[in-house]
């Protein structure tokens, strides 16, 4: 018989194939999102993400609790005010939601590594990421409350500055912000590659922060763009950015892997809400293997170039990982 390779050879077994395995997901690659609103006693599922909560301050420390106890090093927080306005000012308010959220946090577990981040959608009237003036976004006014947002952030106590707003310089003027304001330790995790896509739906219900007019194409991406996307970075690498981001995730491996391949720098996938929902739906109606679907999605965002996961699956996944009951 001619001869042939034999690749079956490292897949024989489950010891082998772990041995042999290329990429490895672990609990200590996973930020998880929590949303938080104003008022007392909440606990309310959003109804389009099951698993995913709103948490009042005094039901948080719960939530917070069980991430620690679990390993998970990281979460980001995404604030519900319950006033707002044209420009979004509770954003930066000393006593705004995140900011009191974030020092409830790490006052509890000053260990755990908090993001914040930075927006103006769930704190506008209009839902849009920036100040509108004569129904368009603008750029540099925008900038301006965004910095002072980072600022409130950072002096709350956030390891982090997460910007997700996708208006041009906005890494140059939070670095800025920042290093003017005592907070150069800070890092910046740039939403860089950010598209306008179609898989937010469920994030929207969950922050309250369905634009009331118009969409979000003239500042966020095109999905059927990649060299955009390579030049996005590139500003963003050049303004300061500390970490880059692609979101979402699953229809964008292509840009996550072309990041990794471009930039010396760690890349986050955000396995966004629309792909969170899609699998809870299918998994409730017992169509697919939701454990099975979830760890295989996340090793792909890790093969394609993933250093970090947002994900809201990170609880599930580290029982899973690491099979607790």
């Amino acid at each position: 018989m001619k001869s042939f390779s034999r690749h079956r050879r490292l897949r024989s077994g489950e010891n082998i194939r772990r041995m042999v395995r290329e990429h490895q997901v672990s609990p200590d690659d996973f930020i998880y999102p929590l949303f938080v609103v104003e008022g007392s006693g909440i606990k309310e599922e959003v109804p389009s993400m099951p698993g995913v909560f709103h948490f009042s301050l005094d039901r948080l420390n719960e939530e917070v609790d069980e991430v620690v106890e679990l390993g998970i090093p990281s979460i980001i927080l995404f604030g519900v005010p319950e006033d707002k306005d044209a420009c979004g000012s509770s954003a930066h308010a000393d006593e705004g939601i995140v900011q009191r959220a974030i020092r409830q946090v790490k006052e509890r577990h000053p260990d755990l590594y908090v993001m914040a981040d930075t927006c103006l959608c769930q704190y506008t009237d209009h839902g849009h990421c920036g100040v509108v003036e004569n129904g368009e976004i603008v750029n540099d006014e925008s900038l301006r409350v965004l910095a002072r947002t980072a600022v409130s952030q950072a002096r709350a106590g956030a390891d982090l500055i997460a910007p997700s707003n996708m208006m041009d310089g906005f890494v140059t003027v939070i670095r800025e912000a920042l290093d003017e304001a005592g907070f150069p330790h800070i890092p910046i995790m740039s939403y860089a590659v950010k598209y306008a896509s179609a898989f937010y739906g469920p994030f929207r219900d969950a922050a309250h922060s369905t634009p009331q007019f118009g969409d979000r194409r003239t500042y966020q991406m095109d999905p059927a763009n990649a060299r955009e996307a390579l030049r996005e970075a590139a500003s963003d690498v050049a303004e300061g950015a500390d970490l880059l981001m692609v979101k979402p995730g699953l229809a964008y491996m292509d840009i996550i892997h072309q990041l990794k391949e471009n930039f010396h720098l760690p890349v986050a996938a955000y396995n966004v809400s629309g792909e969170y929902s899609m699998v809870k739906a299918a998994a409730e109606k017992g169509w697919i293997d939701e454990r099975k679907v979830v760890l295989e999605t996340l090793t792909g965002l890790k093969r394609a170039g993933a250093d970090l996961i947002l994900t809201y699956h990170a609880k599930d996944a580290v029982h899973w990982l690491t099979n607790r009951a």
